[in-house]
């Protein structure tokens, strides 16, 4: 029998890229209902993690894992972090503002964070991780797939933008995919 994790998003997409790094690992994930909002209110990424798995944990008396991600600008003093979604109304708009503020800085490091949390039904944290993807900030969009800054975030050592990775090389080296992973051995240990 599968062990039941509700997913603190309404959104499908993350869901199956959450399910797929957890695909072997004996639990089903779900979306949370989708009248449950919860406000990102925490410093952090791991603050906004543990904040919604708690949240919805205790809204539906069920294990809940949660994530928060973003983009971190050294030049920046780590700009956008917790505000990477709000710092535009839209994926163009955020691009635009960031590259604005960067404008010809040489310095143009940066690195994707995400951090991850699983809750107990109570709202209680079982487990945490961070899974981090240093990279750098490209003066222009390049590349035409994935999300968000994916145009922009160039990773050197693959020599191309998250927007010009496949899914599966993207998921293997990113934020998203590095947290999730380290959750995985974690996962046994928990007494359900």
């Amino acid at each position: 029998m599968n062990k039941i994790l509700v997913v603190a998003t309404g959104n499908p997409g993350k869901l199956r890229e959450m399910q797929a790094y957890l695909a072997h690992s004996g639990w089903e994930l779900t979306l949370k209902p989708a009248e449950l909002e919860i406000e990102e209110t925490g410093e952090t990424f791991a603050a906004n993690a543990c904040l919604k798995a708690s949240q919805i944990a205790q809204a539906t008396g069920q294990w809940a894992i949660a994530d928060d991600s973003g983009l971190a600008v050294d030049a920046l003093n780590g700009a956008p972090g917790v505000y990477s979604a709000r710092y535009g109304n839209s994926d163009s708009d955020r691009i635009a503002r960031l590259l604005r503020e960067l404008g010809n800085t040489d310095n143009r490091q940066a690195q994707f964070v995400c951090a991850v949390a699983i809750a107990r039904p109570d709202g209680t944290i079982a487990l945490e991780s961070e899974g981090l993807c240093r990279g750098e900030i490209l003066h222009a969009p390049c590349g035409e797939g994935g999300f968000g800054y994916d145009p922009i975030f160039y990773v050197p050592e693959k020599q191309l933008t998250f927007a010009q990775m496949s899914r599966e090389l993207k998921g293997s080296i990113s934020h998203r995919g590095k947290a999730l992973k380290a959750l995985i051995p974690q996962l046994e240990t928990l007494n359900i």
